[in-house]
């Protein structure tokens, strides 16, 4: 298998909150469109927490124009301008120049520049404006897993150019479609990771999502360049064209997050840095409508029972509490397929009330001897190998019959890319041979 690589809330109050009226809703869940705030009450922000932005951005920039501040904190010209007259009253900006289009070059005052230091002590964020949480809660329930229904048709194409076979496919699809959360076990090698990497293709389009999320006075930013994908809006006609994007969201690929043997505590909760006073969303909350694979479970630094006391509720409820900064606690949507991949057995990690909330547990088996075949001729032409049936059979019966080895769907690509490092050094062109092969499986399984 591989590739080619604050208060007590009950869970029915976030799936009932309804989308808010700046966004736009098609029949289908995958028309979720947030669109352009036609006044400033529409972004539940305040004049102060736009002025806070604009003074900081103007602080770090100097001269700006009008139009360059919207474009900096995602809001309609009209209303920043807006704001940029009333800020000139207060005597807070003043004019350096005119530019073009109606608009003006502005630079701070003494008076507009301690007011800027001053926000700045607080919190030194400055991109675009946030999202309110009820409009973020209200765009996960819109764009949630729960509302896609994968068929074998959408796991065929999440999976192609994997080797599954028919069975484990059978056993993946209805494990996807709930959307909830499954356990892949087995042997090292056989491309578990694999697996959850693609699960997310199979829910198909993309979402939106807010870049930071105001709650409270608290700025938490949300989408990550590092783990999301921007999917920017084609240029076609139709829905989408038909109406002006609130630019505060940014479009995405359905999130695919892994987090390994590196995963901490501290990066499940919202983290805050002391110095610039911006929060950072932690990683279930980034993987909201996606997916959150938790690769080599059981390998993690912090200890398992910590992991699953932590999650035991939210997998269950579907929803999430968090510490802001402010001491405050708010219930988040957690509304992922989380994938558990490990190379242990997982009754010997945690116990029958922690599995009883993942449903569904699928052991990723060794390939048959004709799926191993199939591995070599699937990846000799993808890498320029000669393929020689004679040779594939040598390899089997030399080095996996007669010393009792386990086939694994990654070894395969591995030997050729042996074969095709060695051929590379030596200028010849690569190819399976049994000397080829006997070099390769040397080197590889030195101390397997």
């Amino acid at each position: 298998m591989t590739d080619t690589l604050n208060h007590d809330v009950s869970a029915p109050a976030v799936a009932a909150v309804a989308p808010a009226a700046a966004f736009s809703l098609d029949s289908a869940p995958d028309r979720f469109v947030p669109a352009e705030p036609a006044s400033l009450r529409e972004t539940d922000l305040t004049e102060s927490e736009v002025e806070a932005l604009v003074l900081k951005f103007l602080l770090a920039r100097g001269d700006v124009t009008g139009r360059e501040i919207a474009d900096q904190v995602k809001l309609p010209f009209v209303m920043v301008d807006r704001l940029m007259r009333e800020l000139k009253n207060q005597q807070l900006v003043g004019h350096r120049g005119a530019a073009p289009m109606n608009d003006f070059q502005y630079q701070l005052t003494d008076l507009g520049r301690e007011r800027g230091r001053r926000y700045a002590q607080i919190c030194t964020y400055f991109g675009a404006a946030p999202v309110s949480l009820k409009d973020y809660v209200a765009s996960v329930h819109a764009q949630s897993l729960t509302n896609q229904r994968p068929t074998a048709a959408d796991l065929a194409r999440a999976f192609d150019g994997l080797l599954l076979s028919k069975g484990l496919l059978d056993r993946l699809g209805p494990a996807v479609n709930s959307g909830r959360g499954l356990f892949l076990f087995g042997p090292p090698g056989n491309g578990k990771t694999s697996i959850a990497e693609r699960v997310t293709a199979a829910f198909g389009q993309e979402i939106w999502i807010p870049r930071a999320i105001g709650i409270n006075g608290d700025i938490i930013r949300l989408w990550d360049p590092v783990v999301h994908e921007e999917t920017p809006l084609p240029p076609t006609q139709g829905l989408l064209d038909k109406h002006k994007i609130d630019r505060r969201w940014i479009r995405i690929r359905r999130p695919t997050i892994v987090a390994g043997g590196e995963l901490t505590m501290s990066q499940l909760e919202v983290t805050v840095n002391t110095n610039t006073g911006i929060c950072e969303a932690p990683l279930q909350m980034k993987s909201n409508c996606g997916t959150l694979v938790i690769d080599d479970f059981g390998r993690q630094r912090m200890r398992i029972d910590e992991l699953l006391n932590r999650w035991i509720v939210p997998l269950e409820k579907r929803y999430d509490f968090l510490n802001l900064p402010n001491g405050k606690k708010v219930m988040m949507p957690f509304d992922q397929l989380v994938v558990f991949s490990t190379n242990l057995e997982p009754r010997d990690l945690v116990d029958e009330a922690f599995l009883r909330r993942i449903p569904y547990k699928i052991e990723v088996v060794d390939p048959t001897e004709e799926e191993f075949r199939r591995l070599f001729e699937m990846f000799a032409p993808k890498l320029g190998v000669l393929a020689r049936p004679e040779a594939i059979d040598y390899v089997i019966a030399t080095h996996y019959r007669k010393c009792s080895r386990p086939f694994r769907f990654c070894h395969p690509r591995d030997l050729l890319l042996q074969i095709c490092n060695y051929c590379s050094y030596h200028k010849v062109p690569p190819e399976m041979t049994a000397e080829h092969f006997d070099r390769a499986v040397e080197n590889y399984f030195a101390v397997m």
